[in-house]
């Protein structure tokens, strides 16, 4: 992935004939070169969005945290109700000191790289000990990914995009002005946006 965060939309020569027989008039252009000419104007449209558009266009405002010393099963209570996969960690002054996430809970409970909640069950089913009993008792400080990576809400999209691909992270804590959390933003927060925000200019 590049720091333009490029999105690839496959399109196939049927998708190419229809559209070209919807257009009113007679197109001296093959297919090939439709198709060449789709992908060059969606980059195009792509590094101009990301350019232009500010974190606080995209991010979400909405934010729940906790403190470092929230216990775990506070944490995980947040994360069911809420259906999410991490928040941010904050002190006393609203500012982030770090992240926790689905991922930090199986790190610490010894199930790395889980894609599926089937992969953990099977863990645990072979495990000599209950997984869980790891980390009950413990607090958000004690398995967080610290410090938390931050961006400006006035930033340029293109700013996160690079540091979702340099740091190998999904979500961004944003800051206001003061320097305290204002929102979050994840990497399906700026490819949603992508896809319904593009425009064929006509």
């Amino acid at each position: 992935m590049s720091d333009q965060m490029s999105f690839c939309v496959s399109i196939n020569d049927d998708d190419i004939y229809e559209a070209m027989k919807s257009m009113e008039g007679y197109l001296d252009i093959t297919p090939d070169d439709f198709k060449q000419v789709y992908i060059v104007a969606y980059k195009h449209a792509m590094g101009r969005l990301t350019q232009s558009v500010a974190v606080k266009e995209l991010m979400t405002t909405d934010v729940a945290s906790v403190k470092a010393d929230t216990p775990l099963t506070d944490v995980a209570d947040i994360l069911a109700e809420r259906s999410i996969s991490g928040l941010p960690v904050v002190d006393d002054s609203g500012y982030p000191v770090g992240v926790i996430s689905e991922k930090d809970f199986l790190s610490h409970m010894g199930v790395d790289h889980a894609i599926a909640f089937m992969v953990v069950v099977a863990h645990s089913l072979h495990s000599k000990t209950c997984d869980i009993m790891k980390i009950k008792g413990l607090a958000a400080k004690d398995i967080m990914t610290s410090p938390a990576v931050c961006i400006s809400e006035d930033a340029p999209v293109h700013e996160a995009v690079a540091l979702f691909t340099s740091e190998k992270i999904n979500r961004i804590a944003v800051l206001s002005a003061d320097g305290k959390l204002s929102g979050i933003l994840t990497r399906g927060d700026i490819l949603h946006s992508m896809l319904f925000q593009i425009n064929i200019q006509q």
